[in-house]
């Protein structure tokens, strides 16, 4: 849920690729879709979940001089602050913050202890952003409200604002979000609630409007009581001058009035109910304002026993079972076929950082021959198992899956993504096709089978020719880059020959934009840490190579491409609002768990297509996670132990 104002904008953003170029409605709208006409009853219409969809670039576009103009969030803060009489060193939660204009707001006034949950990822994404940009401390969640991640006794003031409360379908939906708020403030903490005035609109919204929101858009809009007078359904119709209607949404609230609303606070637990005064924001558009016409300003205190704290015993360290590859086995995806030096080295790293994380003892295990012996034998005896095997079962890369299988046939927990996740993205056709599947872009390319020695040409060049299944750039060159149905022969044979490959191969369009790779931890939608997205530098490339981190940029020092370097990426927000939002999307959709790495390229006009998926990516002191974890100012060790949190909460959630 977040701020709502008149114009809630509910449709997901969408991706279309079309003829190689791309129309970004993450960021800039603008493909026509069906009009429903008229609507006789428009309650029929509004889903019972409308507020968990529909908050994304039209909603901020709409609502333009409401929710994005600095002097009505300023005043409204200075009024807020007067009335609660706010102190720094207070803890406060926006709940319900959207894209954050009052919390970050309070951030840049010195409140350093400032907190926002909301529902909608797209909008949290973005006050993330800010707060990053501006060095603001607001920590952002997205969450629900009626379940708040947040432990009992912890706030002095919880703030629902902009008229985000009375979204849901039931009233006691709504009296469990403040049964919420009661048990997350301290004793004698207070609520503060921006509320319209819900006596007033039933007598005075306007049926129908229509204004501009720029030169390109308008927006049109109707309005009715639903049949038991409870609450207001509207309607939206956005519309492009050229592309015709964009979004023809519904979405309803419930109507309160000062006496419904005080008995619902009472009724959870609060006090001294007091009614401030109205207020109205001051439209530099004059805009039809709809529900922010008139609103209330009620605050609340709550009077109640602290918790009993009870004395934790101390507990010994979690023991924790590492995985690795076994080194002496042959590895086919290394240059020589087995561990080398850079290999231990890169090992004993990983060791000294987990020495750092004093709370746990680990166990390291890398005899793929009595792995399954080691295993049973430790079953009960450890806490989970660090699943770092991503050379896979006996080294065999597309046995990586069968490590998380044992271990889930043991009933071992363990950290990164199951076998099942591990299948979907090792086949890199089938992730292209649930991205296409979720409007999310992907270059163009064509798939060719084993035995395949006759196949039309692609109608795109320069292409890329890479392996369909498989890691760590296994077969990915400089000669992997084509420019004519020659060189794509002798792409091909080289892959199939040199490599040894005998599975299907992509022809993939090769995109000349930035190369760039984002890093999730954690478990979205819950708490998670997107890290900064990181761009491939290729300014100290010798002219005429292809710029791609392939297998050359891993595995032989001796290339001219071993000495590329990651920098920060520096990007259009609106690209980095389609890359982040995409890569939690199929976070979420492939079943991705703990951390997980998304890589991307922009195309010649700057528009990013989707590469590939990476569960369980490497965990290397120097790897691409590592680099970015950096960027955000997390060392090596921080980096694993943020890995290994979010494992240790997925597992104690799942607990009956």
């Amino acid at each position: 849920m977040v701020e709502e104002k008149n114009n809630i904008m509910k449709t997901i953003p969408k991706i279309e690729a079309k003829n190689g170029k791309n129309k970004l409605n993450a960021a800039e709208p603008e493909k026509a879709t069906k009009c429903l006409g008229p609507v006789l009853n428009l309650e029929e219409y509004v889903r019972r979940d409308w507020w968990n969809h529909i908050f994304n670039s039209y909603y901020l576009k709409t609502d333009g001089d409401v929710v994005n103009d600095k002097n009505i969030t300023s005043s409204e803060v200075d009024l807020f602050s007067d009335i609660l009489k706010l102190q720094p060193d207070q803890e406060i939660l926006d709940l319900c913050c959207g894209q954050g204009r009052h919390s970050l707001e309070l951030a840049r006034r010195g409140f350093n202890r400032v907190n926002g949950l909301d529902k909608s990822r797209y909008l949290i994404q973005r006050a993330k952003r800010v707060a990053k940009k501006e060095f603001l401390p607001v920590d952002y969640r997205i969450g629900d409200a009626r379940k708040l991640p947040y432990e009992t006794d912890r706030f002095d003031v919880v703030f629902i604002l902009g008229n985000s409360f009375g979204y849901f379908d039931t009233i006691n939906d709504d009296l469990r979000v403040l049964r919420e708020v009661k048990r997350t403030l301290k004793p004698w903490g207070r609520i503060l609630i921006d509320l319209t005035d819900g006596e007033y609109l039933k007598k005075n919204f306007q049926p129908r409007s229509w204004e501009w929101i720029d030169k390109n858009h308008f927006v049109c809009r109707e309005r009715s009581l639903s049949i038991d007078k409870q609450k207001l359904i509207s309607r939206e119709v956005i519309n492009h001058v050229n592309e015709g209607v964009l979004v023809d949404q519904f979405y309803s609230e419930r109507l309160y009035s000062r006496n419904k609303i005080s008995e619902l606070l009472i009724k959870a637990g609060f006090t001294d109910v007091i009614f401030h005064q109205e207020i109205s924001p001051n439209s530099t558009r004059n805009q039809d304002l709809g529900m922010m016409e008139r609103r209330l300003i009620i605050s609340a205190r709550v009077r109640k026993q602290w918790k009993q704290k009870h004395h934790k015993i101390v507990k010994s360290p979690k023991t924790v079972a590492v995985i690795l590859g076994d080194p002496k086995k042959p590895d086919i995806l290394k240059p020589s076929s087995v561990f080398d030096d850079d290999d231990f080295f890169t090992i004993d790293k990983l060791k000294e950082a987990l020495i750092e994380l004093e709370d746990k003892e680990f166990i390291y295990l890398n005899n793929h021959d009595t792995l399954i012996a080691d295993l049973t034998k430790l079953k009960g005896k450890i806490d989970y198992a660090f699943n770092l095997c991503d050379e896979g079962y006996n080294n065999h890369a597309r046995q990586e899956l069968h490590v998380p299988a044992l271990l889930d046939l043991l009933k071992i927990p363990y950290t990164g993504s199951g076998p099942q996740c591990l299948a979907f993205c090792y086949d890199k056709s089938l992730v292209r096709g649930i991205a296409k599947e979720m409007d999310i872009p992907v270059p163009e390319a064509i798939f060719i089978k084993p035995g395949d020695t006759v196949f039309d040409l692609p109608l795109y060049f320069p292409a890329l020719v890479k392996p369909n299944f498989g890691d760590s750039s296994f077969g990915i060159t400089q000669d992997c880059v084509v420019n004519n149905g020659e060189e794509l022969l002798n792409a091909i044979s080289k892959i199939r020959e040199t490599f040894g490959y005998t599975y299907p191969i992509l022809v993939e369009q090769f995109l000349t934009g930035k190369d760039l790779t984002l890093g999730v931890i954690g478990n979205p939608p819950g708490n998670h840490i997107v890290l900064p997205i990181a761009e491939e530098d290729y300014s100290d490339l010798p002219p005429g190579l292809p710029k791609i981190c392939g297998y050359e940029a891993k595995w032989l020092p001796e290339s001219p491409y071993w000495n590329l370097k990651s920098i920060p990426a520096v990007l259009p927000d609106k690209t980095i609002e389609i890359i982040e939002s995409c890569s939690l999307k199929l976070f979420e959709r492939l079943e991705c768990r703990d951390y997980a790495r998304f890589d991307w390229r922009l195309d010649a006009e700057g528009n990013p297509k989707l590469l590939e998926v990476n569960p369980n990516p490497g965990w290397c002191w120097d790897g691409h996670l590592a680099k970015m974890a950096k960027f955000m100012g997390l060392s090596y060790n921080e980096m694993l132990k943020e890995i290994l949190k979010a494992t240790e909460s997925r597992i104690s959630s799942s607990l009956p």
